[in-house]
């Protein structure tokens, strides 16, 4: 069976003079795929979502998304209009307008007035807000406001979704429930999702995930389920490194038993061959 990549980077390089903020990123995404990218401050998450946006130039390498390579794209800002949808931390919402007019905004221009609202009012009943479409930004909590957002995201049929930390400022309650309509969306759509995150948790909710670090990806891995994710993250955490080494000079991992005279115990072996366990799922 011959899988097509939807999205795929070529050795994607994005310098600002000396500082390699994206450093040779090669990745590929299937049609459908619900991906999160992770990673600490300064790793190249946001730099890498708004080179795949065509939100900026590459410095080297190429980016192809649906078989169109980017760099041989004429007219780049239609080709993100007709197959992008974004979602930021900040919402964006117009202030003055309602969700309805927020949603319909993108397609002024494609479409007459009476289709543009009944499309914005199907999205808008999508994400839950039938009865909250004739309300301003400041009249809808921060969860709704999100929801707009994401109705807003995919006016125009994308075939990507970019998100970036769209979560950031929910509360976990809330959180969970915009990465369950996202899911929801990404499943009966079969819309491809990336999502920029720093939230294990909503990593956590995505099929995949890829972590960078200094620019460059450090590790991908499927998620299996919410708890073989928290052992894949005690894994790559120092004490994970410290139990693969099989020594650590730390007292308090004495003092929990883990550790002996710097040598791993039985209470560590037994916790190490988790991993192992994992790996073999």
């Amino acid at each position: 069976m011959v899988i097509f990549m939807f999205l795929k980077t070529v050795n994607v390089k994005k310098h600002f003079g000396e500082v390699k903020a994206v450093d040779g990123v090669s990745l590929e995404i299937e049609k459908g795929e619900f991906v999160s990218i992770m990673g600490p401050s300064g790793s190249g998450k946001t730099t890498l979502l708004t080179l795949l946006g065509t939100l900026d130039s590459l410095t080297s390498g190429d980016i192809i998304i649906d078989d169109e390579r980017l760099s041989s794209i004429k007219d780049v800002d239609t080709f993100r209009s007709k197959n992008m949808g974004f979602i930021f931390q900040f919402h964006n919402l117009i202030g003055y307008l309602t969700a309805l007019e927020n949603v319909e905004l993108p397609l002024h221009g494609l479409m007459p007035i009476d289709k543009r609202k009944a499309k914005a009012s199907e999205l808008l009943n999508l994400v839950g807000l039938k009865d909250r479409m004739h309300h301003i930004p400041s009249q809808l909590s921060g969860g709704e406001r999100q929801r707009v957002a994401i109705a807003r995201a995919l006016v125009n049929d994308p075939l990507l979704v970019l998100a970036d930390e769209p979560t950031g400022e929910l509360d976990s309650n809330t959180t969970q429930k915009i990465m369950d309509l996202m899911k929801k969306i990404n499943q009966e759509k079969n819309i491809t999702f990336l999502v920029v995150t720093h939230d294990p948790e909503v990593a956590k909710k995505t099929g995949k995930i890829i972590i960078l670090r200094d620019g460059k990806i450090s590790r991908e891995e499927l998620v299996k389920s919410a708890s073989i994710e928290d052992i894949m993250t005690l894994k790559n955490s120092t004490l994970g490194q410290q139990l693969l080494q099989r020594e650590s000079g730390d007292p308090y991992l004495e003092k929990l038993g883990l550790f002996k005279e710097r040598k791993l115990t039985r209470e560590g072996e037994l916790l190490l061959s988790l991993f192992e366990k994992v790996e073999k799922l």
